[in-house]
C-alpha cells in the first residue's frame, strides 16, 4: 500500500511538472488593449470602442514633423490594429447619422481641428491600408488643450441629456464628439 501511494505521488508530480514547464506567455503589450463603452439610460450598450493605448513616455506626440503622429496624416486613433467602433443602434455622431454596425475609427489630427472618420474596412493593422473611398462618415471637430498631460492615449464617454460626449485625448490635446441617440 505504501509503495502504491509513493508511486501515485511520483506520477502526479512528473505529470504536473511537465504541464507547468510547457506554458509560455507573452509579455505585457507596450500599448495595451482597452474598451470604452457608452450605455443608455436603460443600461443597454449604445457604442463600444476597442482600441490600443500608446504611451507618451516623454516623447512629442502630435507635431508637424517630429511627433509620434504627424499633423495632417491619417491615424489609426491608437496603436496596433485600427480602432474599432460598434454602434448597437442608429446614432448621430457629431452631425452625421450612423447606421448600427461596426466600423474602423480613423482621425487626422491637426493643430486647430481633427478630422474624424468612420471607415467600412474592418480588421486592419494601423492606417497602412486605409482607403478614403471606403469612408462612411467624415467631419471635423475643434481641438482643446488639457489641464495636464495625458500619458496614455484615452477614449471615454461622458453622459449628456441627448446621449453622450466621446472624448479622445493624449498628451496635451483632446477632442469632444457628441454621440446622440436617434429617437
Amino acid at each position: 500500500m505504501k509503495s502504491l501511494i509513493i508511486s501515485s505521488f511520483l506520477l502526479a508530480f512528473l505529470v504536473m511538472g511537465n504541464t507547468v514547464n510547457a506554458q509560455k506567455f507573452s509579455e505585457l503589450d507596450k500599448s495595451p488593449l482597452d474598451i470604452a463603452m457608452f450605455r443608455g439610460q436603460d443600461k443597454a450598450p449604445r457604442v463600444r470602442v476597442i482600441y490600443s493605448r500608446p504611451q507618451r513616455k516623454g516623447r512629442d506626440v502630435f507635431a508637424t514633423k517630429d511627433g509620434l503622429q504627424k499633423y495632417g496624416e491619417v491615424w489609426r486613433t491608437g496603436a496596433n490594429e485600427s480602432t474599432e467602433i460598434k454602434f448597437y443602434k442608429d446614432m448621430m455622431l457629431g452631425d452625421k447619422k450612423v447606421v448600427a454596425g461596426t466600423y474602423t475609427l480613423f482621425t487626422i489630427p491637426g493643430e486647430k481641428e481633427w478630422t474624424v472618420i468612420l471607415n467600412k474596412d474592418l480588421d486592419t493593422w494601423g492606417a497602412y491600408g486605409y482607403k478614403e473611398e471606403r469612408d462612411l462618415v467624415r467631419f471635423t471637430t475643434p481641438v482643446h488643450k488639457t489641464a495636464a498631460p495625458i500619458e496614455s492615449f484615452s477614449i471615454s464617454f461622458q453622459p449628456t441629456e441627448a446621449g453622450s460626449d466621446m472624448f479622445l485625448g493624449w498628451d496635451d490635446t483632446y477632442i469632444q464628439i457628441p454621440v446622440e441617440e436617434i429617437q
